[in-house]
């Protein structure tokens, strides 16, 4: 049995001892002409891209190195200069925001001429670090880790390793080991609260979606301050959780319709409660904003589609994408050891669903 020693090379084990074809071949679960046929870069013979990418992989996992394939260990370009970005989400299909920070950062790579690489990892334990292995095989220049819930994040190990460039993406480590960009959920509750009050309501309800959740709570803090800061008294009869969804927020409105004192204006906490919101004060027989107005959060398409248009603050996950694609294009100092967390401000949209309370 041959004797290796091993080293850490971007995160993936490195054989030191000379490494040949067949022991390639193995790895990769092909024939040793195949390897032959990937590593010579022989032309006119039809491989497939997943094969030719298994054997390149592997062959750079073991050390392998030859006169006639130099570039095998060729350094990474530095971003900026037509390289290629892996950007890395923990769910991709199940929700829009994942595709607007992949566009905003596409946006800003393609100005310098990078590639953007993306993909799913619905943080699996097993399947996160062999995806992220497949981007690195594919000499990514640099990677941006994202997750679909504003979080603290426990890193996977294997990013400490990267040996590239890494910013986080709507997510943070509390040891601050990489650039974060997060969205300014305080000051988006604020700005959503205060625009009630600034047209003269006093009585203001907000729907929260998952009081467990960072965004739950960082705009719920957001209301709490424009209240006190305006003087008004906190009241936790106004405090509904509707849990983020349409059914969430016509049950909630219901409720805060049946106190002795209902609101004259609401808070929900997403566009997708507002929408709930919407149906159970029509319900109710209330107009909207003449008897009650509405604020929703998160700007989804739906809000300028709503009857009144919803005023919405935006979540800037666009500005985020751009924002981390910018960011890797600073100096790599992977020896430094504290980063600051990035907030990106939630802008007020304001359209046609609040006016002053009708007692006014």
């Amino acid at each position: 049995m041959r004797k290796t020693t091993h080293k850490m090379r971007r995160g993936v084990q490195v054989r030191t001892a000379r490494v040949t074809m067949t022991d390639i071949a193995k790895e990769a679960g092909c024939s040793q002409a195949t390897v032959s046929l990937v590593l010579n870069r022989t032309e006119g013979v039809k491989i497939s891209p997943d094969t030719r990418a298994r054997v390149i992989s592997v062959a750079r996992d073991l050390g392998y190195s030859a006169a006639n394939f130099p570039d095998l260990f060729e350094p990474d370009m530095p971003v900026g200069s037509e390289s290629t970005i892996a950007f890395v989400v923990d769910q991709l299909a199940t929700s829009p925001e994942a595709a607007i920070a992949i566009d905003g950062a596409r946006q800003a790579a393609w100005g310098a001429g990078n590639v953007i690489i993306s993909a799913q990892t619905m943080s699996d334990p097993i399947m996160e670090p062999h995806t992220i292995e497949a981007l690195l095989s594919r000499r990514v220049s640099a990677m941006i880790y994202m997750t679909i819930i504003t979080r603290e994040l426990k890193a996977p190990e294997l990013l400490y390793r990267l040996g590239i460039p890494l910013v986080l993406l709507n997510c943070y480590t509390t040891d601050h080991a990489f650039p974060a960009v997060v969205p300014s959920e305080i000051a988006g509750g604020e700005g959503a609260t205060k625009h009630l009050i600034d047209h003269g309501h006093r009585r203001i309800a907000t729907i929260l979606g998952e009081s467990w959740m960072d965004a739950s709570k960082s705009r719920l803090e957001g209301y709490r301050r424009a209240l006190a800061t305006a003087d008004i008294r906190f009241d936790p009869e106004l405090v509904v959780e509707g849990d983020w969804s349409t059914t969430g927020g016509f049950a909630a409105t219901q409720k805060l319709l049946k106190l002795n004192s209902p609101p004259t204006a609401i808070f929900c906490q997403n566009d997708r409660m507002a929408l709930g919101c919407y149906d159970a004060l029509k319900e109710a027989g209330l107009r909207i904003p003449e008897d009650v107005s509405v604020v929703g959060y998160d700007d989804e398409d739906v809000s300028r589609h709503m009857r009144p248009r919803l005023t919405s603050c935006v979540l800037p996950h666009r500005a985020m994408g751009r924002w981390a694609i910018d960011r890797l294009a600073e100096p790599f100092t992977p020896d430094r050891k504290r980063f600051p967390i990035t907030k990106i401000e939630c802008t007020l949209v304001p359209r046609d669903s609040v006016s002053g309370p009708r007692s006014l």
